[in-house]
């Protein structure tokens, strides 16, 4: 192969991502459920997954997303977050729990998100309870880290297939979240949240993230 061609076919693997250059297709160990022809899915893995979150708009972000996602393949939601980013105000709670059912109305002919009323009503109706627990406990993420003791639980998983679906800190915080309100919020859909924003460390130990997540 020639050097031009080499090099057309580096740069073919290069993507671009957030105004800067990205490399998804190097050579690195990874998760086994990121597979490698989705760019979106590489990079979400590569540069969100597990990393501590402590910021309650990514939190309500995660909620929402993993609400649509019932049913449904991650890859889905993902090549739709920018859309529901749009329909759900920059996925800012106090502005989507003002939606009204006119809003919802409207919300079910986006092409740019899951069409689903179920899902959207208990998007908004979890704005409202999203609320209420900042009001009781400062913020969001103060009540949602109590459930791990504050702490990120690292895990040493060696295969995907012993990666658990739910865990009894998940159904605790599942129960709760039921408790004040919010639907869907299943125990699974909740451990998943737990692993987005990095209260759980599920990377595979021999995942190069595994490492550069438990020193975030």
């Amino acid at each position: 192969m020639s050097d031009d061609a080499a090099g057309g076919n580096r740069r073919r693997e290069i993507g671009t991502f957030g105004g800067g250059l990205y490399f998804p297709f190097m050579v690195k160990k990874r998760c086994g459920w990121v597979g490698d022809s989705n760019p979106l899915m590489l990079e979400y893995h590569d540069r969100e997954w597990g990393v501590p979150v402590h910021d309650d708009g990514k939190h309500f972000e995660f909620l929402v997303l993993e609400g649509a996602q019932a049913g449904l393949n991650w890859s889905i939601i993902l090549n739709k977050r920018e859309g529901y980013r749009r329909a759900f105000s920059g996925f800012d709670p106090s502005k989507v729990a003002r939606y009204t059912d006119k809003r919802v109305q409207k919300l079910l002919l986006d092409p740019g998100i899951i069409r689903n009323r179920q899902k959207i009503e208990s998007a908004v109706r979890n704005a409202r309870a999203f609320l209420t627990i900042q009001e009781e406990f400062g913020t969001f993420d103060g009540y949602a880290w109590r459930f791990v003791g504050g702490q990120p639980k690292v895990n040493r998983w060696r295969a995907t297939k012993q990666i658990p679906a739910s865990s009894a800190e998940s159904d605790a915080f599942s129960k709760d979240l039921k408790q004040r309100g919010l639907s869907f919020v299943g125990s699974t859909i909740i451990y998943a949240h737990m692993q987005a924003v990095g209260m759980v460390n599920d990377h595979l130990v021999d995942c190069f993230r595994y490492r550069e997540v438990a020193t975030a």
